[in-house]
């Protein structure tokens, strides 16, 4: 046991390390002198990849655990549909109105914020409270609710002016870039509450992984911990979304690639490692869109590009497997 907690706190040292490096190299590389301009702009960026690693990293594991199936992600419950619903709304009922509003990002990253925690949370009480198998009722209802959200957005953008069309599109991809740093500061207290919640709830979540039946008769109160945990994930991929738009594929990546390189299901060890993964992936694909493609892409495009054949990959593994 002693050598397997070494070679795992190795390897968080190595992800440290490299984290470390790549952090130093964005922000250093073809600065040109102006280093007060490239920090200026570039730390931003990197805060911005610190609150997303993080908060996905927690929030996708932490699922992945509840559900017991490391294919699912928050987004299944449809928060990235209804963060374009809700853009999408406001552009096709105020029009250029909808601009100003938009340049009130405090107000709209309340609002997002509130819009998809009070949602997901009403599903989680009315769907939850019994218990039973009603997390799979739950998952259901979510796919449907995604899917209609994407749908009925899609219809009013059909419907929108040209020039209103192009200016939403900008709004519904995810976006480092334009982080407002003044919303870094209310995301980052509500993101450390949660995130202290769930680092104290590990243990039980190590528990948790070993089946619902295992953990009620080793005294898990599995019902009320399961809404209380989905709710924290909720806030986490809510506050995530509305600080930069919707990364599907990112909480996918990161939890599978950090069960595989720890090789363990301690759940403390899972969250730093997958949020120093989720960072440096994040970190590394941004340098390269900057310095390698000269923007022309986005990161959103590399995250939905690399983590739709990892998925598929994932999926043939395990057939072969079985």
């Amino acid at each position: 046991m002693r050598v397997s907690r070494l070679s795992i706190r190795g390897k968080l040292v190595l992800l440290v390390v490299a984290v470390i490096v790549m952090s130093w190299l964005f922000l250093t590389y073809h600065t040109y002198g102006n280093w007060e301009f490239a920090l200026k702009l570039r730390g931003k960026k990197l805060l911005a990849f610190m609150f997303v690693g993080v908060a996905t990293s927690y929030a996708t594991i932490t699922f992945q655990t509840i559900t017991q199936n490391h294919f699912l992600t928050p987004s299944i419950l449809g928060f990235d549909s209804l963060y374009i619903l809700i853009q999408t709304i406001l552009f096709f009922f105020m029009g250029r109105e909808s601009a100003g509003l938009m340049g009130h990002r405090p107000f709209m990253f309340i609002l997002n914020v509130v819009l998809m925690v009070g949602l997901s949370t009403g599903l989680f009480y009315f769907l939850l409270k019994k218990g039973q198998q009603n997390l799979f009722l739950l998952l259901m209802i979510g796919m449907i609710l995604g899917t209609f959200f994407s749908s009925f957005s899609t219809f009013m953008q059909v419907l929108l002016d040209p020039n209103e069309y192009d200016k939403l599109q900008g709004k519904l991809f995810a976006s480092f870039g334009n982080v407002d740093v003044s919303l870094l500061t209310v995301a980052g207290v509500l993101m450390a509450v949660t995130i202290v919640y769930l680092w104290l709830k590990a243990p039980q979540l190590d528990v948790l992984h070993l089946g619902k039946d295992k953990a009620l008769n080793l005294g898990v109160a599995v019902d009320s911990l399961q809404l209380r945990l989905l709710i924290a994930v909720s806030l986490l991929v809510a506050l995530s979304t509305a600080l930069v738009g919707p990364v599907t594929f990112l909480g996918f990546i990161v939890a599978n690639l950090t069960y595989q390189f720890l090789g363990t299901f301690r759940h403390q060890s899972l969250f730093i490692g997958g949020s120093l993964i989720g960072i440096l992936l994040l970190v590394v694909g941004q340098f390269f869109v900057e310095q390698v493609f000269h923007w022309n892409t986005t990161m959103s495009v590399v995250i939905e590009f690399i983590g739709g054949i990892y998925f598929v990959t994932k999926i043939l593994g395990e057939r072969k497997a079985s």
